[in-house]
């Protein structure tokens, strides 16, 4: 028993520490690779230590302070095979970072390299999947095969990925540094896309027998809470953040006893967890503030805030979320953003207004395939008195679908009207 506990201490401390070795060691060595095989090396290290010395008071700190010892030996090493023999007492920096105490340890020093490490994680010359895999291992401090597990691939294609996305990284040497001003937006948005990839695979899983994935959004959130962190006068890291917590409050509401999917308008809104509410709507204010008004993720935070604020589904200001919807689509067109103006101008102004919207949407190839148009076209029809076509129209959204509890709720529907 002492054993399991030592362990689970151990992963508590590894899944919360290895995205700060990871940083602090590829700032040291420039190396990806060496740099999270160092932080390995400091957990296994920790593993012979701790069960006979006992763990120490600040695991954190033994943990930074044996990685960074290792690279400096790596270092020394590189020096000596390269031909140079200059003391390593010529290093300051890096001399100086082992000796202080870790308490001591300058956060912004840290917090910079958390995120040196997410542009780099981020970086768009990488595949959306590959951003997402290497993020999760990074930043997130995810095991290969546990995020094989999370996106239901087999564990050899994550690591592929990764390998692939390391690769790419080096021989683009990609610089360990946050953009320079003028490439920042484009950067962020990049980062932003990813945190909210992750977050909304765990919402809304598309695979898989689950519902949810409720592990994925709570390392998104994670990773949006290090971001407002770190970017605290940034409307769009807090628009997101604030769009995250948001939509997290309700995931105790999102199913049953049975794990089955319970839809937004017949959820019971006192599972809802109203002091997150709270923490996203602060971070709304805050993003409103900075002048985040048309930025997507904060439009997109005002809509989930307009469910939020609405106690009983029949409360909710159907009409302020068309106009919101509308705005996002102006400002980010989007056939799904659409889709979505489709289903609120049917709650606030009926089907018969929302129809022909629905129905210029039905050429665009974009939603070819795609469940939820043929999910909203069966509401719409339902509510037209048009059943046998509403019925049709739940059944091809179920065949679509790659979620079980997400077929088995369309067919519900269909059974039902």
């Amino acid at each position: 028993m002492q054993d399991e506990a030592l362990q689970r201490r151990l992963d508590t401390v590894w899944r919360m520490e290895s995205p700060r070795l990871v940083a602090r060691l590829m700032r040291m060595l420039g190396d990806l690779d060496s740099a999270e095989e160092l932080a390995q090396d400091a957990l296994v290290a920790a593993l012979e230590h701790w069960p006979q010395q006992g763990i120490p008071d600040n695991p954190a700190a033994w943990l930074m302070t044996t990685a960074q010892r290792r690279a400096i030996d790596l270092l020394r090493q590189r020096r000596l095979h390269a031909g140079k023999h200059e003391a390593l007492a010529q290093e300051p920096e890096w001399q100086g970072s082992v000796v202080r105490d870790h308490e001591r340890e300058v956060e912004d020093d840290i917090g910079d390299d958390l995120l040196r490490l997410l542009f780099v994680a981020c970086h768009p010359a990488l595949p959306a999947d590959a951003r997402v895999a290497l993020t999760l291992r990074l930043l997130c401090g995810l095991s290969t095969a546990e995020i094989a597990r999370a996106f239901l691939l087999p564990e050899p294609t994550i690591a592929q990925r990764i390998v692939r996305a390391k690769r790419t990284l080096a021989e683009r040497r990609v610089p360990f540094e946050v953009p320079r001003r003028k490439a920042l937006p484009q950067r962020l948005r990049s980062v932003l896309e990813v945190v909210y990839l992750v977050f909304n695979e765990g919402y809304a899983a598309s695979h898989g027998e689950d519902w949810m994935r409720p592990a994925l959004c709570e390392e998104a959130l994670r990773l949006g809470r290090v971001l407002a962190g770190l970017m605290p006068a940034s409307a769009p890291v807090l628009g997101l953040l604030a769009l995250m917590e948001l939509q997290a409050s309700r995931l105790a509401a999102r199913t049953d006893a049975q794990g089955a999917a319970v839809l937004l308008m017949e959820q019971d809104r006192g599972r809802w967890d109203w002091l997150q509410i709270g923490r996203g709507q602060a971070a709304l204010e805050k993003a409103l503030a900075l002048g985040g008004d048309d930025d997507i993720y904060v439009l997109q935070a005002a809509i989930a805030e307009c469910h939020a604020r609405a106690r009983r589904a029949e409360q909710t200001d159907w009409s302020r979320i068309a106009q919101l919807y509308a705005r996002l689509a102006s400002v980010a067109p989007s056939p799904v953003v659409e889709l979505n103006r489709v289903v609120a101008v049917a709650r606030a102004q009926g089907p018969h207004v929302a129809w022909p919207l629905l129905q210029a949407l039905h050429g665009d190839g974009r939603l070819h395939g795609y469940a939820p148009l043929e999910a909203v076209r069966g509401d719409l029809l339902a509510q037209l008195g048009r059943d046998d076509e509403a019925r049709a129209a739940f059944e091809r959204a179920a065949a679509l679908s790659g979620n079980a509890r997400e077929r088995e709720a369309l067919l519900a529907r269909a059974a039902a009207v």
